[in-house]
């Protein structure tokens, strides 16, 4: 069964963003630094097409740092468009994004009145609340590890000049793109409850093997001779203790050991997707071409 997660308060929500744009000089849409594309919300980003906007590239410190710079240059030679990185290493303030806008404004000659409003929209579990109580240095917007924590607007300031409307996270109503949806899921973006653990993990197996075969072999002391998803997910369980009685391997223990420890950043940094070569669009068909290339 194909993936697909759209919970009935996400319509609500994308009703109060139409709202709430006739207000609002410019938007922020937040991305994994790790799918900078599969993260993109394609109905986000046609409500928001008549709007200057700034991306931010964020969980910077889970991903690789020369491939985000990538996406950093490839997201800044778009129109009427400005990217940021954040992470944990280099935390984006407020001052920082007041100034990009103030860029962005005066490189597309739009003029900064006294009052400014950003829309700060993304996918559920980017990170985007934790942003904002960062970008605020303060709790304002509840944070939590599952998906959609945030479900209404808030409207916090930045300084005496700008304001920034956080938004509920919002998907969109039918992941066409199976391997963008496998890479969501993977990075915790859908619900757990919507999705399975072992079919998610042996997804994301298959790519980390294909890309990343000498960080399982270090952590998880693959051998020599795996070729394929399920000797990676038997050597998962060997070096997890996921065995059950008679020596049978506990796949759900399993994949949910590699989950958590590639989300957590545990495993290391990982970059899913690269910048679309010059002359190529960017869109969900061109998820398999922007996938990172195999080692050598």
């Amino acid at each position: 069964m194909p993936l697909s997660w759209y919970p009935g308060h996400m319509h609500k929500a994308s009703k109060e963003v139409v709202k709430t744009l006739q207000r609002t000089q410019a938007v922020i849409e937040v991305l994994d630094s790790r799918t900078p594309l599969a993260s993109s919300n394609p109905h986000f980003a046609a409500l928001t097409a008549q709007h200057p906007r700034i991306r931010i590239l964020n969980k910077a410190d889970l991903a690789e740092p020369a491939i985000t710079q990538k996406w950093a240059t490839y997201f800044n030679s778009q129109p009427r468009s400005l990217c940021l990185i954040n992470g944990y290493e280099a935390p984006l303030d407020a001052q920082q994004l007041i100034l990009g806008a103030r860029k962005l404004f005066e490189a597309n000659e739009l003029s900064i009145g006294a009052r400014q409003q950003l829309l700060i929209g993304g996918i559920p579990n980017v990170g985007k609340s934790t942003l904002l109580n960062q970008l605020c240095a303060r709790k304002l917007a509840k944070t939590g590890n599952e998906p959609a924590v945030t479900q209404t607007q808030q409207r916090v300031r930045l300084d005496d000049h700008w304001h920034l409307v956080d938004t509920p996270g919002l998907m969109w109503p039918k992941l066409e793109d199976q391997q963008a949806a496998y890479r969501l899921a993977a990075t915790g973006t859908i619900r757990n409850t919507a999705v399975e653990a072992e079919d998610v993990a042996w997804a994301l197996s298959e790519e980390l093997l294909l890309h990343y075969r000498h960080r399982l072999a270090q952590r998880f002391d693959l051998p020599e001779e795996a070729r394929d998803a399920e000797s990676v997910m038997s050597a998962i369980a060997r070096a997890r203790a996921c065995i059950k009685a008679g020596g049978r391997v506990d796949w759900h223990k399993a994949s949910e050991a590699l989950l958590n420890e590639f989300r957590s950043g545990k495993l290391g940094r990982f970059s899913l997707e690269r910048p679309p070569l010059e002359g190529q669009q960017a869109d969900s068909s061109y998820q398999e071409s922007t996938a990172i290339q195999p080692e050598i």
